[in-house]
């Protein structure tokens, strides 16, 4: 019987698979640019930036929000494409979410117990915030359960450090972002320079002594900027040094996206979280959500490349000089 060459395992060749012939840069980022056109992508457009405090049963302010409440709006967040970031990853442009979404901020102020607290087995409690994000983004997969915390002295209610320390662990392991609201929450407004810094460095000084990842951004109390609004950006006091990549505020629009020559580090807006009533009717969450939703080119739409900035050709004179080697323009 004939045997036919090269079969076996002794002696037998392979064909090499022929190597596939380089992409044209200028080929691949006309094919980019489609993509970029198809999903309608805007990433100067901008973002909401929410901000929560409490979520309890029994609402004491006008910044408090029920679990019935917050559920519907991350509800309605989801069903309407949008992707949480943390605002670490929004204030250094490191939006990766797929092409066709909208990226959106969710902060906590004040780290309530309401937010985050665990249970004897190390999971959030039912009905508080983190639970109720993780309960909605298993019924929306690509929904991300994150969002920033900027936490105080109060730290979730626990005096102990240990608790402290485990509920930073916590958040720190499940992808949450820890920001800087200062220790003791005080108003930044009209202190000089020195008490600005002091306030700063301590509410830092706080996070990294619970073995925190030092904060990128800041939150400042009551929403109010010091003198010289630099001062909450950037300073040291000794051994302690901040250099943030944001300062938000408690502002009634939403947030340019950070590849704008519009954005602004030192004051960042965000939305409060509320239905349309009173002053809310114009300028809290529901209103604005239902703005960007009627004004979709307003809103910052994601091309699913993280390493590029995609927009409109007539907008590209207005991507920052920081970014514009990213540019995408279709």
């Amino acid at each position: 019987m004939a045997v036919l060459a090269g079969c076996g395992t002794h002696g037998a060749t392979t064909q090499a698979k022929p190597a596939k012939a380089p992409v044209n840069p200028a080929t691949a980022k006309a094919m980019n640019a489609a993509k970029a056109k198809a999903v309608k992508a805007n990433e100067l457009g901008q973002i909401p930036v929410l901000m929560y405090h409490r979520v309890i049963e029994h609402p004491g302010t006008q910044d408090d929000r029920t679990p019935a409440q917050f559920r519907t709006e991350l509800e309605r967040l989801a069903k309407e494409n949008y992707v949480p970031v943390t605002a670490a990853e929004y204030v250094t442009g490191k939006i990766d979410i797929p092409a066709g979404k909208h990226p959106v901020v969710l902060t906590f102020d004040d780290s309530s117990p309401s937010q985050l607290t665990l249970s004897n087995d190390g999971t959030p409690l039912p009905n508080t915030a983190v639970a109720i994000m993780r309960e909605v983004a298993a019924k929306h997969p690509g929904f991300r359960p994150i969002g920033t915390f900027y936490v105080t002295r109060d730290m979730f209610g626990k005096p102990d450090k240990i608790e402290q320390e485990q509920l930073i662990s916590w958040l720190k392991t499940n992808g949450f972002d820890i920001g800087n609201h200062t220790k003791d929450h005080l108003n930044l407004a009209g202190k000089p320079k020195e008490a600005v810094v002091d306030e700063v460095v301590a509410g830092h000084t706080l996070i990294t002594s619970l073995q925190g990842p030092p904060p990128v951004t800041i939150a400042l109390p009551y929403g109010n900027q010091p003198r010289d609004k630099d001062w909450a950006l950037k300073g040291k006091k000794g051994a302690v040094a901040y250099n943030y990549g944001g300062v938000f505020l408690a502002g009634y629009t939403p947030a340019q996206s950070p590849f704008s020559k519009e954005f602004d580090p030192v004051g960042i807006p965000r939305i409060r979280s509320m239905d349309k009533k009173g002053d809310c009717a114009k300028f809290c969450s529901t209103a604005w959500l239902d703005w960007l939703q009627a004004n979709p080119t307003e809103r910052y739409t994601s091309d699913g490349d993280v390493r590029t900035v995609a927009v409109p050709k007539f907008q590209q004179p207005m991507v920052s000089a920081k970014f514009a080697t990213r540019a995408l323009p279709y």
